[in-house]
């Protein structure tokens, strides 16, 4: 999917449920927050074109992106329909990325493996900032958009 210009921001293969009465619990890590703030800015933009009240849209923010799972699994023992996790992890010149970006697809697996709240996977694994760029906001969409996408049909399911 990222390997194409396409993305899920507007009308998919089902229609996009309205979102008024639903809550969701948004978790955002601080590092590389250019990206993660308009992955931020483009999710809650999604969530409210769909009917999700303000007051109903609750954002945590964690430090780095491996604290994502932390956040996400103390918002499962809330009232949401859904909770969604952006970060960003770049490529360095060590294996530091592998293990962040392992560690955060693991847990949220398990999460949704073990909780009724579905949580959405929203960390870009990007080789670049110009990948990461193209990503949240740019060429590619915006995968935060994407996210409340998925949040909303997720909740529906």
């Amino acid at each position: 999917m990222a390997t194409l210009p396409h993305h899920l921001s507007g009308e998919g293969f089902d229609k996009i449920p309205d979102a008024s009465n639903m809550c969701f619990g948004i978790v955002v890590s601080e590092w590389n927050k250019e990206i993660t703030g308009a992955l931020l800015e483009g999710c809650v933009n999604t969530l409210e074109e769909h009917g999700a009240l303000p007051e109903n849209i609750h954002v945590k923010s964690v430090p780095g992106s491996f604290e994502l799972v932390y956040g996400a699994s103390q918002l499962t023992h809330k009232d949401y329909e859904a909770i969604i996790i952006l970060g960003c992890v770049i490529r360095g010149e060590t294996p530091h990325f592998d293990y962040i970006c392992q560690g955060v697809t693991y847990g949220i697996a398990q999460l949704n493996a073990s909780n009724p709240i579905p949580v959405v996977y929203g960390l870009l694994t990007c080789d670049t900032l110009e990948q990461a760029k193209a990503r949240s906001g740019g060429a590619y969409g915006n995968k935060g958009s994407e996210c409340a996408v998925v949040a909303i049909k997720m909740a529906k399911f």
